[in-house]
């Protein structure tokens, strides 16, 4: 970290920053423990122009997600604009390695976080998804808020960017097609909507926290989906959630077409390494 910024956030905090350590993990941002006289404080750095926008609307899913008093959340300080690029500021959540109680503690919470319902599919800002918009229109339907607020936008994307050609791409009618013939009755949830293993800590005292998140009403099965897409959450997380909401028919076949806008999101941040996933999606549902 840059002297000039660490006295700059020196002085936002009101001490003087001690020591400044890199912390790893972060595809987006770069993350640091800072340590002052008598605290530690999570820092995460981005130069790009939407560095305050991205900032700001992981402030507002933290601070939504800790509304519903279910699962914690840290503790937002501050987010500042910085001469280039933004600052998040944050309480340090000191972790371990979890427990199987420990995650199905976790497995209890975000069932009942799920339970935070709404009237509308959507949020009332756009938000990010890694480094990518994600337009949260708000929808009456859920298959009209999946097609053209997710699967459309990242395929659309996609193509732009040479990922995907335009053939390979089926029509909104297509997709709302397909994806009604396996939601109905679909009642909104507040999501973390990016749940994957490292958005997700366990405390030293055992108590789940949730990070970056990327919160919209959706079905609660999109949590669900991209947890299971790279892995990170045991059988006891799993059975701990399902005891409070069951899981409904159909479940294993609306997953791969959730997890379809996960691999989306990964094909157009880090490239055709994620092609052959979405290809295989693609062509065996639509």
């Amino acid at each position: 970290m840059k002297a000039e910024i660490k006295d700059f956030i020196g002085t936002l905090i009101g001490t003087k920053i001690k020591n400044c350590v890199p912390v790893s993990g972060g595809d987006i941002s770069r993350a640091y423990v800072l340590y002052t006289d008598s605290d530690r404080i999570f820092c995460k750095l981005n130069n790009s122009s939407a560095a305050k926008s991205m900032f700001e609307a992981e402030e507002e899913g933290l601070k939504a997600i800790d509304k519903t008093k279910t699962v914690k959340t840290p503790i937002v300080y501050a987010v500042n604009a910085l001469e280039k690029g933004a600052c998040l500021l944050m309480e340090y959540v000191a972790s371990k390695n979890p427990e199987s109680k420990d995650l199905e503690m976790f497995g209890v919470q975000l069932a009942v976080m799920h339970q935070t319902s709404s009237d509308f599919y959507g949020w009332d800002n756009p938000n990010f998804i890694g480094n990518l918009l994600q337009s949260n229109h708000k929808h009456p339907n859920w298959v009209s808020f999946y097609v053209k607020e997710r699967l459309d936008s990242q395929l659309q994307t996609a193509v732009r960017r040479g990922f995907l050609t335009k053939e390979e791409v089926p029509s909104i009618d297509k997709l709302q097609s397909v994806i009604s013939s396996y939601c109905t009755g679909i009642k909104p949830s507040l999501l973390h909507g990016d749940l994957w293993s490292g958005n997700y800590l366990i405390s030293e005292n055992g108590e789940p926290y949730l990070i970056d998140p990327a919160v919209y009403f959706g079905h609660s099965e999109i949590d669900l989906s991209m947890s299971r897409l790279f892995g990170g959450f045991s059988s006891s997380f799993y059975a701990a959630y399902f005891e409070i909401n069951p899981s409904q028919p159909g479940e294993s076949d609306r997953m791969a077409i959730y997890q379809l806008y996960y691999l989306l999101v990964h094909l157009n941040i880090f490239g055709k390494s994620y092609y052959k996933s979405v290809k295989e999606i693609l062509q065996v549902h639509f």
